[in-house]
């Protein structure tokens, strides 16, 4: 199930573009007219796509489509008019925003949505990999801080406190991490 947020102020334009992306396999389709209603959308549900056809009534939707590029790991797309794509594109290409220029070639378009897919489940992997590796620090961290408790308050060495939370943590049938935890809670206090 894909879903997509339009922001278009006019409603023919959103109808076309939700059209579109039915095309694509979008099944919830959500449409704001302007940047204050999609802001309010995108605090409440999460989009595959962000889809900015500019300008809106009262902005361009350059400034809210770099918002959403850092506030979300959706896609973000914005349209606008050929005469001013080359120049909104050279802002945005380095926040992560693709910029197709109007008129809609629907060819492109699909192929467009494809690169937007790709590119958003690379980064999803990335950010998953990051989070693992941020536990794997914050692990090692907190084992290090009681191998530390472990050499200071039982003047062991660093090999031996090493040594000492793994086979605790192999008689006990726990973590390492677990074992840690528990050195720190009996020697920090």
């Amino acid at each position: 199930m894909k879903k997509a947020l339009i922001i278009s102020h006019s409603v023919q334009s959103a109808e076309a573009l939700s059209q579109l992306l039915k095309i694509e396999y979008f099944t919830q389709i959500s449409i704001a007219e302007n940047s204050k209603t999609a802001k309010k959308l995108v605090e409440n549900d999460e989009f595959d796509l962000i889809c900015i056809n500019a300008p809106l009534a009262e902005e361009s939707g350059i400034e809210l489509s770099v918002h959403f590029a850092r506030v979300t790991r959706s896609s973000v797309v914005i349209i606008v008019p050929q005469k001013n794509a080359d120049d909104v594109n050279d802002a945005l290409t380095e926040h992560g925003v693709l910029v197709i220029a109007k008129p809609i070639n629907k060819h492109l378009f699909h192929h467009y949505l494809q690169f937007t897919e790709c590119f958003r489940m690379r980064m999803l992997t990335v950010n998953e990999e990051n989070e693992k590796l941020r536990h794997i620090v914050e692990d090692m961290k907190i084992i290090n801080r009681a191998k530390l408790l472990l050499i200071t308050c039982l003047n062991m060495t660093e090999q031996e406190a090493h040594r000492y939370l793994e086979k605790q943590a192999m008689d006990m049938r726990m973590s390492k991490m677990q074992i840690a935890m528990q050195v720190i809670k009996t020697y920090e206090n």
